[in-house]
């Protein structure tokens, strides 16, 4: 429910009514992940989506009962069903779902999961709520000794977004901030020239910044989930903001480039004392072989890198591969 968390605010705050369903675990090929919603508001309006389209109709439909006065509940879809075929979900997946309608009390965690905070929301599946409710590293179901015995709750667990730094205020980096931030990303573009680096040219970035690019860095608290992409090469900073990034802390680190601007950038990489793990770590010059040329094609394929190195995928299209398509979510990083 987070993932729209913002969406769902917003029709809150106006006033009107909605209610959600929720998916509290899956089997199979289900195309999905745990605490993704679908959710419904009194005027049939229908924000976010589950399943890629499998079983949408059937969660409007059990969204607006719940809005007629349904009680909250939880649901199971899947090719066990009678109508399996009526409901959607053919791909040989299960969905567990639960529904309720948000209100008042909804409304400060929506919020701050709107901001990005950290975030966990949880909900009592067949009982009251307890007091002590152990937080899961991921989202998921729970059971816990309650007031009545033993009963579930379904915890909710948002992490603060991952952050996407990338330095050079270019046409490439407006539009890899566009792309990024629907991927997720909290995106900063920043840059030294003030007249590159305005939110007007980089409307897509959720902060602009102009400064000296290794000094930025080093103001920054970077993880194993953010990411440091190095878009505009100046020989002034070049190497010492690469370096800087690899010893950042950030989990992927790629700068852009020519082959030959690339082996400059090794051989002064070399020259200020990289390792040779370090340099293993450099994607460069940062993207897959899309054949990209344009900001746009450029950006989808340096996000495209980015997205297979955070999940070890391989990169290669999915009629060359056999097997599951949707993977297990890497465990987040504490």
């Amino acid at each position: 429910m987070l993932e729209i968390a913002g969406r769902l605010l917003a029709t809150l705050t106006a006033g009107h009514r909605v209610a959600a369903a929720t998916v509290l675990s899956m089997t199979g090929s289900a195309p999905t992940v745990v605490g993704t919603s679908m959710a419904v508001d009194d005027t049939g309006a229908a924000l976010g989506s589950v399943a890629g389209g499998c079983v949408e109709g059937a969660l409007y439909d059990l969204c607006a009962a719940v809005l007629d006065g349904a009680p909250p509940g939880v649901q199971e879809y899947g090719v066990t069903d009678e109508d399996a075929f009526a409901v959607g979900l053919t791909c040989g997946g299960v969905l567990r779902v639960h529904a309720r309608e948000l209100g008042p009390a909804d409304v400060p965690v929506l919020a701050a999961a709107a901001r990005g905070d950290e975030v966990v929301l949880v909900t009592a599946l067949d009982g009251p709520l307890p007091d002590d409710v152990p937080v899961p590293m991921r989202s998921g179901i729970v059971r816990v000794q309650g007031p009545d015995g033993g009963i579930e709750v379904f915890v909710e667990v948002a992490s603060a977004p991952p952050r996407m730094v990338v330095y050079g205020a270019l046409e490439f980096s407006s539009a890899l901030a566009v792309v990024a931030r629907a991927a997720g990303f909290r995106v900063t573009v920043c840059d030294a020239r003030a007249v590159l680096a305005t939110p007007r040219r980089h409307p897509g970035a959720d902060e602009v910044v102009v400064d000296w690019p290794v000094r930025h860095l080093a103001q920054q608290r970077l993880g194993p989930r953010d990411v440091v992409c190095v878009m505009a090469h100046d020989d002034r900073f070049d190497a010492d903001l690469v370096l800087a990034a690899l010893r950042s802390g950030a989990g992927f680190v790629g700068a852009m480039g020519s082959r030959r601007t690339q082996t400059r950038r090794v051989a002064e990489l070399v020259a200020r004392g990289i390792t040779d793990d370090e340099l293993a770590r450099l994607h460069a010059p940062i993207g897959l072989d899309l054949g990209a040329s344009t900001p746009g094609e450029t950006a989808v394929s340096v996000l495209a890198e980015v997205l297979a190195s955070r999940t070890g995928a391989t990169g290669l299209p999915l009629t060359d591969l056999a097997g599951p398509i949707h993977r297990p979510a890497p465990t987040p990083h504490p």
